[in-house]
């Protein structure tokens, strides 16, 4: 898979300028939080697409906002290009360092500021990990809605750049539906305050455009989010299928019939197969096919959505459901899901994830094509996805000891993101564009659009050095000219690699 990023260096050696930034940065903020040793900063080489790899030349432990500006400030009189890391649980490659430039590490940073029930608002700094949220507001009876499967180890910050989402985004919505405020150090050194507390600001949205850019724009030291009242009741079911389009069918059943579930969660036999030999999950003898759905609200309303649940899913030949009688039960039921990506090692000696989105009335067809394709390519597809909103996470099954293997399994992932742009999807849900799906980026917006977006990320970053080839097909700089991009546009010096 591209094994070319695996090794990139900088061009001409080991970054001299950043070398000697980092002398400097010792001085300023502590030997012992600036790493340059090759042993020490291979540890910081990739995120969880550990496909690409690049090893940076200098890591910032930042153990304050403090330590973020000076070593952001340092970069920018310096010319030299920086990425901000938080836990490292990407699936893009966004926080892939590049090769001459420093490795802001935002880990330690993990203070909740305060928490303020009363105004439903939490303020963290950007290390926290996304369920400490939930923690903090639970003696309140509040809770964080954004929750990735990743939430016991993601970062807040993370979540930030990429608009995590999770399997309640159907009913509650993405990262960006839940952040109010914003502390962001600029590509300058600059602190800057994007809205606040209150849930509407007048103005631009440039906190709207801030989440999900990836850390092209800055560098997030401070985030508000609001909270949710936990509801009165939540009840869980599991449905089992023999399948797997008529699971996906009953999807859209269930929308259609004016039910809002706060997760509509699936797995196909081959994800469950792998969820089975890793927690023991006990999920339905002989599924083709499960569903996770889950209910919340006023009791009453959710006792008469689960009668109408069961219902659609019978009319769609469902051969067991499951209710959920504790929160043991509750768990257990998730616990095969959430456990899921990691499963599949138990299966496959390597995997790929792929994650794209579909209107989710596509979903039986978009499924068998997918089915198809990986029949076509000789590989194995485990899909587990949040169904309710049509966002899939195809896990392509390879033996990475196998000659072309991973450059196959890569292939088949990128064709399923065009079968998903085709239909009217896009080329990510949640785990962001980051290095591994720039190529795809044109497939999905014109000429136009990507220049807009550039001219975005320009009056943010004019000299290109937060996060430098990521998002975009090329790494076109803020004063070139517009227009179609080219063969010379295909070396970006900043990541060492040609693409």
């Amino acid at each position: 898979m591209s094994q070319h990023l695996a090794r990139a260096e900088a061009p001409g050696g080991r970054a001299p300028r950043a070398l000697r930034l980092a002398e400097r940065l010792r001085a300023l903020i502590g030997a012992d939080r600036v790493l340059t040793d090759p042993a020490q900063v291979r540890t910081y080489e990739c995120d969880g697409l550990a496909t690409f790899r690049v090893r940076p030349a200098v890591v910032v432990l930042a153990g304050s906002r403090d330590d973020v500006v000076e070593t952001v400030r340092m970069c920018a009189r310096e010319g030299v290009p920086f990425v901000a890391r938080g836990s490292g649980t990407g699936l893009s490659g966004g926080a892939m360092p590049v090769a001459d430039g420093v490795l802001i590490v935002l880990s330690r940073l993990r203070e909740i500021v305060s928490v303020d029930p009363d105004n439903a608002r939490v303020v963290a700094e950007p290390g926290v990990v996304n369920l400490w949220v939930t923690r903090e507001a639970a003696p309140y009876g509040q809770a964080y809605a954004p929750d990735p499967s990743s939430q016991q180890v993601c970062s807040i910050g993370g979540n930030v750049a990429e608009n995590a989402g999770g399997a309640h985004c159907l009913k509650y919505g993405f990262t960006v539906n839940h952040v109010t405020g914003a502390e962001v150090v600029l590509p300058d050194g600059e602190v800057v305050h994007l809205g606040g507390t209150a849930p509407e600001h007048p103005g631009l949205d440039l906190l709207g455009a801030f989440v999900g850019s990836e850390g092209t724009l800055g560098v997030a030291t401070r985030v508000t989010v609001r909270t949710i009242q936990a509801p009165e009741t939540v009840r869980t079911m599991l449905v089992g299928f023999h399948s797997v389009a008529d699971a996906a069918g009953t999807v859209s059943d269930i929308i259609a019939a004016g039910i809002l579930p706060a997760a509509i969660e699936m797995m196909d036999a081959l994800a469950i197969e792998a969820a089975e030999a890793a927690v023991q999950c006990g999920y339905p003898d002989g599924a083709v096919a499960v569903l996770v759905i889950e209910l919340d609200g006023p009791r009453s309303e959710v006792d008469e959505q689960f009668r109408q649940v069961e219902e659609i899913a019978g009319a769609r030949g469902a051969f067991e459901t499951r209710n959920a009688r504790d929160d043991a039960e509750r768990a257990l039921m998730w616990r095969g899901r959430k456990s899921a990506f990691a499963a599949v090692g138990r299966i496959s000696p390597a995997y790929y994830v792929q994650d794209g989105v579909i209107p989710r009335t596509r979903l039986p067809e978009v499924l068998a094509a997918i089915g198809r394709l990986a029949d076509d390519a000789g590989v194995r597809v485990a899909n587990v996805f949040h169904a309710g909103d049509g966002n899939l996470h195809p896990l392509i099954l390879f033996d990475d000891t196998e000659p072309g293997a991973a450059e196959k399994a890569e292939e088949l992932g990128f064709a399923i993101l065009d079968l998903c742009v085709e239909l009217g999807g896009s080329i990510t849900g949640e785990h962001g564009v980051g290095v591994e799906k720039r190529s795809r980026m044109a497939r999905q917006f014109t000429e136009a659009d990507l220049d807009t977006m550039q001219l975005v990320r320009c009056a943010f970053d004019p000299t290109g050095l937060a996060n430098p080839g990521k998002l975009f097909p090329t790494p076109r700089l803020c004063g070139e000219r517009p227009g179609a991009r080219t063969a010379r546009d295909a070396h970006d010096p900043a990541l060492g690699e040609v693409f």
